[in-house]
This record gives structure tokens, C-alpha cells and sequence, in this order.
């Protein structure tokens, strides 16, 4: 064109290497006016490079771009080791690598899976840190975003989720991008944790985006196959190959027919004069040279159109040396076609060639995309940042209403239940606690603390909210503690130790976690905490043992922590050596034991133990515990 033009980029012209050399078949286009190549010679590995996405009849294919040198290692592994695994291959491509940068935070075994299989996704994050913008504040500065995502509809997304109060923690989103990407996210404060303000960015937006891998590709049967990393690095050296034995064979043709015109001008130097005499005097001199020196047609023509200049010394010399030179790169090319060995060894010195000028060392070559662990908040905490924290407390009644009044309150006794019921625990906690019941079956339910109903009616049914038994009472209700132990036992004395972050319920029918028969439910869930436990009978006989006489376990029966006669057990408390044992009779006063006071108490777990000391409280009960929360009086 007059005022614009193209030029071809160096990759190009590396895929397009070989094509005036027969390296590939042609076909007519589409309209017959010209020939178009069927494929192209390649000596770039483009599929897995660049990438290709598209659908066609009843089939698709995603191949994500790859960085070029590390392709061109894995090739050259492939060669040097055609049985080498994609495990091994995977060392060399670790997984795609994106011109928008991102981090990659699919796990390796799951790189790994896909590649094998040509199946698979990649999930890549955008790339982000923190700038601090003074007085203890400071902003989110994403500078990369995932491949193929748009930075105006991400923007538009991110500032929708503001309006719409679906990201409480963030205040504003700006684009402050030139050249380079710049979108600027602001906290709502300075307390936000970013961690947990780009975790819960990654789940509501395409900050975190997934990749997809399908590499549905034509082999050389022109057949549509999903194939894994080593078959397309395998199917590429294979076409690279077919590509340099027919640029051979060409190669081999333009010399052959070149010395056969050097042979010819050689015959016509050795007999110049005769020649100059079969010009200047035959009417049809190119019949009379091929009789008289068994010159070939083109041979004579060739002949006949060279030039008087050439006719020098000078001219022999260079046409001497010239068929040298070609004689011997002849016999170099019909031993390339005759050995496997040097042809892959030409091969891999042409991807050697290609991966110095694409090397992680040049500004087009250098890896954009790097790997990271998800390191994603939990979603606890996640939800936790999302919702305002706010003080309320949590009551129970005996007929399993349920409601959350806002603030600490300290007396309780004032409370308003229905006909018929009455208050049966009341705790403090936070919006953003989880609330854990325990079921005369055995079964723990979790609710969100705040999705609880308000305090100005009298609640709702725990049934409305899970799929609470039927007539079954609360064991014990309490505000969640991940890092504590709770110790679980049936009516008929038989429990053991589960960590509290195992009985946490993720569905409406809650975590089985005590198995119980129907005529010995669950009736005891207090925190196993301290050295030693304390097992009260119905029978009032009292036995302390060490608490890891009692085992730890997710689910079960549990083992007899008590051995009775008649009855069952009515209390449990685990304390400390050091603290003793403490019990509170109905005044509300406190009294302490320690172990050398207990000698007469202390045994091994199931037996029977002794009569409680005197002075015991005659509820039979140790009175309030760590779980038993606000009593009526406050």
C-alpha cells in the first residue's frame, strides 16, 4: 500500500521457513485463482505457543498459550528421550503462560492430570499488592488480570457487588490504568484484612477466572483427536521432520540440476576454441555442441547464454569451486536421508536455534505468568469479614424457640416465651459467631449467628432452620471455639473426645457424631480441657481419672467412662491438676479440690468410683460449666 504496510515478525517468518521449498503440499483456494499451503512448515511450536480456541461442528479445542522456551526444552527432552514421561515434560512446562501475566494457582497434581489427559483447567488469579497510602491506610493496586478477561467489564462487575452490598468490605474501585493495567481497589477501612478482601474478590469476581485445557486437535490423519503434552510435542517433531526430509529432497534437486549446468560450462572451457568455432559457424549451433561433447539440452542452452565475460580464467576458477562446494553439501544431504540419527540432530539444532531467540532471557521469551498456592482465606472467614459484628445474645427455650436479642444482655429473667415455656440457655455472642446445638440423638446443627431471628417475637422453631429430631431436647447450645475439644457421652456413661472443629454441620441434617441407642440418648457435652476428668453417677458415687484414658474420635459409640449397677451418668467436668476440682452448690458457692483431696476419688477409667464427699451439692450437678451460659437470674 502507498502509505501503510506489514512486515512478518521473526516468529512468523520461523513458521513460514521452508515454504518456497516444497516442504508442504499446496491446493487450490477456494475460488481456484490461486494455491494456498495445507498446512504450514512450522519451525515454531504456534499450537501450544500461541494457543488456539474455537468450536466447529460438534467439537471444540482450548489450548491456553505456553511460554516458547520452555516448549522448545521439552521437544529437545522428547528427542533426546522419546519414552520420557509428562511428568518429566512437566518439569519443563509447568503450565501455560498467559501475555497478560496472572498467577496460576491450580495444584501441580492437577496440572499434571490435565496434561496427561489433554482435559483439564487452569485457575489463574490476578496479580496484586498492597500500597500504603499514610495514616495507617492503604489500597489495593492490581497491576495483571486473568487471560481473556475484559478490564471494563471486570471494573463494571467489581463496582456492581458495591451498589448492590455484596462486597461490604470494599469501598471503591477505580481504573487508573495507561499503558500498563492499574485498577485501584479501596477498602472500606483500615482494619479490612486484604487477604480477606481479595479472597472474597476472587470468589464474586473474574479476578480469579478458570482456563480451560481441550486439546482437540486434526493429527496427521486429518482426524480430530484430545490428545495429552507429549503427543502434540511428539505430533510437531513428527511434522518437523516430514518438513526437513522434503526440504532435503528439493535441496538435492536445485544441486543436481546446478552441477549438471557446471559440468556443462566445465566441458566448454576444456574445448573453448572448438566451441567459439561451433557458434560462430553452425546455423543450428545447440544440436551441433550436445553431438559434439554429448552435451545434455540444458547443458547446451546453458551454454549458449553465457556471457563473453565469462569465458575468463577467473570465471573457470569460481565454477571449479562451486561444484565442489555443492558436490560435497550433496553428499551430506543423501546421508541426512539416509540416517535417523542426524536428522533428529538437525532438528533439534533448528529448536535450539528458535529457543535462543525466544530464551527466558529476551523481553518476548521471559515467563509472564508465575505459580502460587491458592492460599485462600477459609470461607468462614470469608463470610465472617462480610458480615458487621455486632454483640448479640442467644436464647433458648425448652421448647426449642429460638432468637437473638441485639447486645450483651446480663439478666435474662425478664424474658417473654410462650405458654407453657421457659427458658433453657442463654449466651452471649457475635453476629458473626456459628451457633452449635447438640441433639439427644448424637446429631450436632450449626447455624449462622446471624440468620437468627430477632429478638422482639419469641423466636422461631430450631426445626424451621434444621432438621432438628422430633421431641428430642438440646443436650447443649454454645458459640463455636474451632480450637477447642468438647468431650461427648450417652445417658448410659459411654463417650470419648472430639475436636470441635469436626462436629461443625454443613447441611440441614447436621453431623452424626455420638452414635446413641433410643433408650440411652446423648445427655452430656462439656469441654475437654485440663488433665483429668470427673464422671458423676446417677448414684452419686463420683470417679476421677486422666483425661487421655478417654479416647479422641470423630465418631462413635465412645468407650465407658463409668461403671453402674443401676442409673446412669448425671455430670462430667474435666479440669486441671493445678486447679483442682470445682463444684457450686445452689448459693452459688464455690468449692475446690485438689488432687491429694481427691486421693480417695482418683482411679482408672469405668470403674465405679466412690461416694460423693460430704457437702455435695444434692442436685447431684457440679454446677454451671463453660458451657452453660447466662443463668435466669443473669
Amino acid at each position: 500500500m502507498r502509505y501503510t504496510e506489514a512486515r512478518l515478525t521473526e516468529v512468523a517468518r520461523i513458521i513460514l521457513d521452508g515454504l518456497d521449498e516444497d516442504a508442504v503440499d499446496f491446493r487450490e483456494t477456494y475460488d481456484g485463482e490461486d494455491r494456498e499451503p495445507i498446512v504450514l512448515p512450522g519451525g515454531f511450536p504456534n499450537l501450544l505457543a500461541n494457543g488456539s480456541q474455537g468450536i466447529a461442528v460438534g467439537m471444540a479445542t482450548s489450548i491456553p498459550p505456553h511460554n516458547a522456551a520452555e516448549l522448545c526444552d521439552a521437544a529437545l527432552l522428547l528427542i533426546k528421550n522419546p519414552d520420557v514421561s509428562t511428568a518429566e515434560l512437566v518439569e519443563h512446562v509447568p503450565g501455560p503462560d498467559f501475555p497478560t501475566g496472572g498467577v496460576i494457582v491450580e495444584p501441580k497434581d492437577q496440572i499434571l492430570e490435565a496434561y496427561e489427559t489433554g482435559r483439564g483447567g487452569f485457575r489463574v488469579r490476578a496479580r496484586w499488592h498492597k500500597e500504603d497510602t499514610g495514616r495507617g491506610t492503604y489500597v489495593v493496586v492490581v497491576t495483571e488480570i486473568p487471560y481473556l478477561v475484559q478490564k471494563s467489564r471486570l471494573i463494571e462487575k467489581i463496582a456492581d457487588l458495591i451498589t448492590e452490598k455484596k462486597l461490604p468490605l470494599l469501598a471503591d474501585v477505580r481504573d487508573e490504568s495507561a499503558e500498563d493495567v492499574r485498577i485501584v481497589l479501596e477498602p472500606r477501612s483500615r482494619t479490612v484484612d486484604a487477604e480477606i478482601l481479595m479472597a472474597s474478590l476472587f470468589r464474586l469476581s473474574d479476578l480469579e477466572s478458570r482456563i480451560s485445557l481441550n486439546m482437540n486437535v486434526l493429527t496427521q490423519g486429518r482426524v480430530p483427536n484430545v490428545i495429552g503434552l507429549k503427543q502434540v510435542l511428539r505430533e510437531w517433531l513428527d511434522h518437523r521432520r516430514v518438513v526437513l526430509l522434503r526440504r532435503t529432497a528439493h535441496r538435492l534437486e536445485q544441486i543436481a540440476k546446478r552441477l549438471d549446468v557446471l559440468e556443462g560450462y566445465l566441458i566448454a572451457y576444456l574445448n573453448l576454441d572448438e566451441v567459439i568455432r561451433i557458434i560462430r559457424e553452425e546455423d543450428e549451433p545447440k544440436p551441433a555442441l550436445i553431438a559434439a561433447f554429448n552435451l545434455t539440452d540444458t547443458q547446451a542452452e546453458a551454454i549458449l547464454n553465457m556471457r563473453l565475460r565469462s569465458l575468463r580464467k577467473l570465471e573457470e576458477m569460481e565454477i571449479r569451486r562451486e561444484h565442489k562446494s555443492l558436490t560435497g553439501e550433496q553428499r551430506e544431504l543423501k546421508a541426512l536421508q539416509r540416517d535417523e540419527g542426524l536428522q533428529w540432530t538437525r532438528i533439534a539444532e533448528q529448536i535450539a536455534e528458535v529457543r535462543g531467540k525466544f530464551g527466558p532471557d529476551t523481553e518476548l521469551g521471559k515467563r509472564r505468568s508465575d505459580f502460587g498456592e491458592a492460599g485462600e482465606a477459609d470461607f468462614a472467614d470469608i463470610q465472617e469479614a462480610m458480615i458487621e459484628r455486632e454483640p448479640i445474645t442467644v436464647v433458648l427455650s425448652q421448647k426449642g424457640w429460638i432468637r437473638a436479642l441485639k447486645g450483651h444482655i446480663a439478666d435474662v429473667s425478664g424474658l417473654q416465651f410462650k405458654a407453657g415455656d421457659e427458658l433453657a440457655r442463654a449466651f452471649h455472642a457475635q453476629t458473626t459467631d456459628k451457633v452449635i446445638l447438640f441433639a439427644e440423638d448424637g446429631r450436632f446443627f450449626t447455624l449462622a449467628a446471624d440468620k437468627l431471628p430477632g429478638g422482639r417475637g419469641m423466636g422461631e422453631p430450631v426445626s424451621i432452620m434444621v432438621d432438628f429430631p422430633e421431641n428430642a431436647s438440646v443436650v447443649a447450645a454454645f458459640v463455636h471455639d474451632p480450637e477447642r475439644k468438647l468431650l461427648v457421652a450417652s445417658s448410659e456413661g459411654r463417650g470419648f473426645v472430639v475436636p470441635e472443629k469436626d462436629v461443625v454441620a454443613m447441611t440441614r441434617k447436621g453431623r452424626q457424631v455420638l452414635n446413641v441407642a433410643s433408650d440411652a440418648p446423648a445427655r452430656l457435652c462439656v469441654p475437654a480441657a485440663g488433665s483429668h476428668a470427673a464422671v458423676l453417677g446417677e448414684n452419686r458415687k463420683l470417679l476421677v481419672f486422666a483425661l487421655d484414658q478417654v479416647p479422641e474420635m470423630g465418631r462413635g459409640k465412645g468407650v465407658r467412662l463409668q461403671k453402674y449397677k443401676d442409673g446412669g451418668v448425671a455430670d462430667v467436668r474435666c479440669f486441671a491438676a493445678t486447679d483442682g476440682l470445682t463444684w457450686t452448690d445452689p448459693a452459688g458457692r464455690a468449692f475446690t479440690r485438689n488432687l491429694e483431696e481427691l486421693a480417695d476419688w482418683i482411679g482408672e477409667r469405668a470403674q465405679a468410683g466412690r461416694m460423693v464427699p460430704s457437702g455435695f451439692p444434692r442436685a447431684n450437678r457440679f454446677g454451671a460449666g463453660a458451657l452453660d451460659g447466662l443463668s435466669a437470674k443473669g
